[in-house]
């Protein structure tokens, strides 16, 4: 219990100690032989004061697999000696059986000699043990520790992007299914002018008198089909909405209004326009693959607002020009 309490505190303190600093604490699991014991490498952390080294020993790989498995450790050290225990195979075996502690190699073979093929089996080091001081083997254990910290946290961060990433994509799909579902409705509304009013929603249910919707609103989502439009007017407003993505309305207001003046004359109905719109957005989501779609839908929908406000203004012009038709009066001092 108190071997356990240790670690956790010492995990503590190496993780909230500042980047390029000593850990007040740490512990470490030492891997050697039994023709080299390690009271010597306690008795030179013993010596040194930067950090408190909590030096747990064990002789052989199968030991050392063992207390990795039952203990947590902040590093873990292993002597190399070859015939004995080959510190090579040792984290080769390590590393494909997820450990995930640094491991730094202890030799007596030069470092120019061992470092690369210590780092090909992934090992985080290599000391020479003839050549090192104590204070540089601390800090190449700290170095490896924060190293090892600042990869999980990259993993963690990664995660968690991915994870928003797909949060977004998918909401936006399900605001799309819901905007299709809402122009159908829409649609058999203005087909069937004498059905019944919509009742209030209440325990779930909601749409016509004694219907209630299914439990999920996605699952009788219209299929996704292109609107029966020109292809030309597909494609200019696909690049109007991109440029909108990017640019905003600030440069767009005369391009808005004379796309909404084309629809005007080309007799489209606010249904036709917001499947014209729906239909190029969903094109532009699923062309972002992992990217965010959060900027893009708020944009979208900008966009929409924009149009469907000069839409009804030209369609408002028109029946005004209808209703009150110019008069051509006489001049003055003719009639």
């Amino acid at each position: 219990m108190g071997s356990a309490l240790k670690t956790k505190k010492s995990r503590n303190q190496a993780a909230t100690v500042p980047w390029g600093m000593i850990p007040p604490t740490l512990r470490v699991l030492y891997i050697t032989s039994r023709q080299r014991t390690g009271g010597w490498l306690a008795e030179a952390f013993a010596a040194d004061s930067a950090s408190e080294i909590l030096l747990d020993q064990v002789i052989g790989s199968a030991a050392g697999l063992a207390r990795l498995r039952d203990e947590t450790f902040d590093a873990v050290l292993v002597s190399h000696a070859p015939g004995e225990l080959d510190a090579m195979d040792l984290i080769e075996g390590y590393r494909a059986g997820g450990a995930e502690e640094p491991i730094i190699v202890l030799g007596t073979q030069s470092e120019q000699e061992m470092s690369v093929l210590c780092y090909e089996v992934g090992a985080d080091s290599y000391v020479c043990v003839n050549t090192t001081t104590t204070r540089n083997l601390i800090w190449v254990v700290v170095r490896g520790v924060q190293r090892h910290q600042l990869a999980r946290e990259n993993r963690r961060l990664q995660q968690a992007e991915r994870s928003r990433l797909q949060r977004e994509h998918e909401e936006a799909e399900r605001l799309l299914d819901q905007q299709r579902a809402l122009i159908v409705d829409l649609e058999s509304l203005r087909q069937d002018p004498a059905a019944e009013p919509l009742d209030p929603p209440h325990n779930g249910t909601a749409g016509r008198r004694g219907k209630p919707l299914p439990e999920d609103p996605l699952a009788a989502a219209p299929e996704r089909v292109a609107p029966e439009l020109p292809p030309e007017l597909i494609t200019h407003y696909r690049e109007l909405l991109r440029t909108y993505v990017i640019m905003g309305s600030g440069n767009l207001s005369s391009d808005l209004s004379r796309l909404a003046a084309l629809m005007v004359s080309a007799g489209l109905t606010a249904r036709q326009a917001m499947q014209l719109h729906l239909h190029v957005l969903e094109e532009l989501v699923h062309g972002l693959g992992t990217r965010s779609t959060r900027h893009v839908m708020t944009r979208a929908d900008l966009l929409a607002l924009e149009i469907m406000v000069h839409l009804a203004e030209g369609y408002r012009e028109n029946l005004e020009l209808l209703l009150h038709p110019p008069v051509q009066r006489l001049l003055p001092g003719f009639g």
